[in-house]
This record gives C-alpha cells, sequence and structure tokens, in this order.
C-alpha cells in the first residue's frame, strides 16, 4: 500500500517532473535550424526589441569570434550562422560536463515589413547584438 503523504515519494515525483522541464527547454532551445547550405547542430536562443526607431537583437554565442560567424541581411529575414569551437580540447583536458552547444548553428530572425538599416554588430559578453534602424519612406 503507497502512503501518499510520503516525502520521498513527494520528492521523487517532483525530480520527475524538473527532469521533464529541462528536457522540454533544452529541445526548444537547442533544436537544429533548417538549412539547404550547411548542416547545423544548434540554433542559438535570441531575444527581439523593439521601438519605434529600431529594433535590436541579442543572440546568446558563448566563445563564438566575430570571424567564425556571418550575418546576412535579406528581405523579411536576418539571418546569422558559423559554428562554435568545442573549447579547451587538448592533451591533458578531460569533458566532465558539456552542456554549451557547439558546432555548427543557424539562426533565422523574422523582421516585420519596411526599410531597415542594418548598423555595425558588436559582440558583448558572450552575445551578438544586432541593431536595425527603421528608415523613412524616402530617407537613407
Amino acid at each position: 500500500m503507497s502512503n501518499q503523504n510520503d516525502p520521498a515519494l513527494s520528492m521523487w515525483a517532483q525530480a520527475c517532473d524538473l527532469a521533464l522541464q529541462a528536457e522540454r527547454l533544452q529541445r526548444q532551445f537547442f533544436r537544429p535550424a533548417p538549412s539547404r547550405s550547411m548542416p547545423v547542430a544548434w540554433e542559438p536562443p535570441a531575444d527581439v526589441f523593439e521601438d519605434e526607431h529600431e529594433i535590436v537583437v541579442m543572440i546568446a554565442m558563448p566563445g563564438v569570434t566575430a570571424e567564425r560567424m556571418q550575418i546576412v541581411s535579406e528581405p523579411g529575414v536576418l539571418i546569422v550562422r558559423g559554428s562554435r569551437p568545442l573549447p579547451l580540447v587538448g592533451p591533458g583536458h578531460v569533458v566532465r560536463q558539456l552542456e554549451i552547444p557547439h558546432g555548427r548553428f543557424e539562426r533565422h530572425i523574422l523582421l516585420p515589413a519596411g526599410r531597415l538599416q542594418l548598423d555595425p554588430p558588436e559582440l558583448l559578453d558572450g552575445c551578438l547584438i544586432l541593431r536595425l534602424i527603421k528608415l523613412q519612406q524616402g530617407r537613407r
């Protein structure tokens, strides 16, 4: 007969729920992005902010240098692709835990209709910051 007030059973149920939540989050944020040009291993998480003057995109890419990424602006979409090498691999290093994705990545950010000008990208604290200035009709 099981005891519904047993603290061990309650803790076990909570642990199972947390494991399921973690698995869902991992699938949500680190799923491969579709691409015809190159196979990808992961899709970096992104935040997008907008006001009346600009759209700001922040993409988390720890350990990725500017030389390892490409930014493409197409009508209606911004594409960021590149690769993150596996850090600290070499003699004497053994992987004990590996959670930050590595390998090829690609992220597509849908953009609203209108004319946008992409400012020079910034790398800040492991994030790529992209500012897209909204252009008025007839202005550059």
